[in-house]
Order: C-alpha cells, then structure tokens, then sequence
C-alpha cells in the first residue's frame, strides 16, 4: 500500500518519497525497477516471506531498519502493514506524448483506459489493476476532478501500478483530440452506448470509463468516436465503474486474439 509524505506541487511528475506497505505491494516493488530507499521491518515477527523481502531488499540497496510495530503504524498510518513497508521514491506520472510514443513502438494496436472522474480509489486501482494484467499500454487520469494514486489506489491495484504507465492529464477532453489525433479509436462507456459485443473493437483503442455515479462526462462523450455499453439482463441498471472495465478491457482483448 502507498502512502504520500508531502504534497508536490508540480504539474506532471510527482517525486516525493512514498511509504509503500503489506507483503502483496512490498513484493511487486521488488518485482518493478522501482528503486527503495528504506525497508521497515516490524522487529517483533518474523517468517520466510519476510526474510525474503529482506533480502531481495538488500540486493536492490535499501537500508533495512528493523523497527517496533508502532512505527509501523505511525509511519504507514495503519494497521495493515503486515510487518513490512517500503520508503520509495514518489510515483511518476507520465506524459501524455510520452505513452503515445512508446505504444506505438511496440508495432501492435495501442489499447489505453482512460479514467473520467474516477473519485472511489478502490475502483481506480482496480482498473489500474486490470488494465495492466490485460497488457493495456497505459491508464489515463485527469489532474483535477480524479483521485490520483495514493495509498488506497496502490493496494487496490495489488501493485500492478508497479508496472504500468500512468499518465496525468490537465485536461481530459484535450487529451482525448490528442488520441484521436494520433489514430487512436476513443470509445466511450455508457448503458444507452451500443453492445461492446456487436461493436469492432480491435483496432487501436482508447476505452473511456467514467464514475458511478456520473459516468462519462458530456464533452468527452461528445468527442468520442462510439459508445459501447454491456447488455444486461437483470433488474440492476448499472455495474460497478471497476467491473464495467474489467468486462469490457477484455472484450477488446477477446476481439483482438478471435476477431468478431
């Protein structure tokens, strides 16, 4: 789980030191060319998962300080820690340019999720979460009007933020001509949008998801090239905004290995 230290003040990129806790998160860290600077070990339990962490900690050149679990505590402001966590660098937020760029490098259809007004951090690490397992190039957010990926976000993406880029944007609906410009299909969710079944979804894709209670919003599903939504057959009108991704993400993944 991450943890922010201070507040920056710059516009893109976010380097102030993070307190990363709980095995899962401590894990994927070692697992990401993420350097740590300290690990916090609780001084009053130990097991082999821990000593491994200890040591691939070691290996990467973190100071490990063991410490009482209050510490713990006090430095995550949590409980939850699970006897480890990590003082890393700040997360670093991409530039839109920058994800484009390399998308393209790749030489296969760019698929990114773009997240409009996404304020539940349990839902946006979700999203970062399965956007990153389904290989999707990188997770678009706003600056302003979104909850960026703080401790909450981290371990609901069960590190997965580890691993895929995430870009800021200062505004969303310019980000979107950007896209656009560059050939990339923007397809808007909404439940009156067409069926994401029925709908050829395999060229080079942005997926836009909005917030539960609001879903996209108006400009940005103005300036989109379609709106795809998932049939639905029970008296629920709606999905979770996480779930609804998920869903559709692999849709596109499904279209993109069978074709439709």
């Amino acid at each position: 789980m991450l943890s922010k230290n201070n507040e920056n003040n710059r516009e893109v990129r976010e380097t102030d030191e993070l307190v990363v806790y709980g095995k899962n998160a401590v894990l994927e860290l070692l697992r990401s060319d993420k350097k740590i600077d300290t690990l916090y070990i609780d001084s009053k339990r130990e097991d082999r998962q821990q000593s491994f962490i200890v040591s691939s900690a070691k290996e990467k050149g973190a100071v490990i300080k063991r410490v009482h679990p209050k510490k713990l505590e006090a430095l995550c402001n949590n409980t939850g820690h699970q006897g480890v966590a990590a003082l890393v660098p700040g997360i670093e937020y991409k530039e839109l340019g920058e994800v484009l760029d390399k998308s393209f490098e790749k030489g296969t259809a760019p698929l990114f999720v773009v997240c409009d007004g996404i304020y539940d951090p349990q839902n946006l690490g979700a999203i970062i979460r399965t956007a990153e397992v389904a290989g999707a190039d990188a997770v678009i957010i706003p600056k302003r009007n979104s909850v960026g990926v703080n401790s909450t976000v981290f371990r609901a993406s069960a590190g997965a933020a580890s691993h895929i880029d995430v870009a800021r944007v200062g505004n969303l609906p310019d980000a979107v001509r950007e896209l656009k410009k560059r050939g990339i299909f923007c397809y808007a969710a909404d439940m009156n949008g067409n069926s994401a079944y029925e709908t050829d979804l395999t060229g080079p894709i942005a997926l836009i998801v909005g917030s539960e209670g609001f879903g996209v919003s108006s400009l940005v599903l103005k300036l989109s090239d379609g709106v795809v939504c998932l049939p639905m057959a029970g008296k629920t009108n709606s999905l979770n905004a996480s779930v609804a991704a998920g869903a559709l993400i692999y849709e596109i993944i499904r279209q993109r290995k069978y074709s439709i």
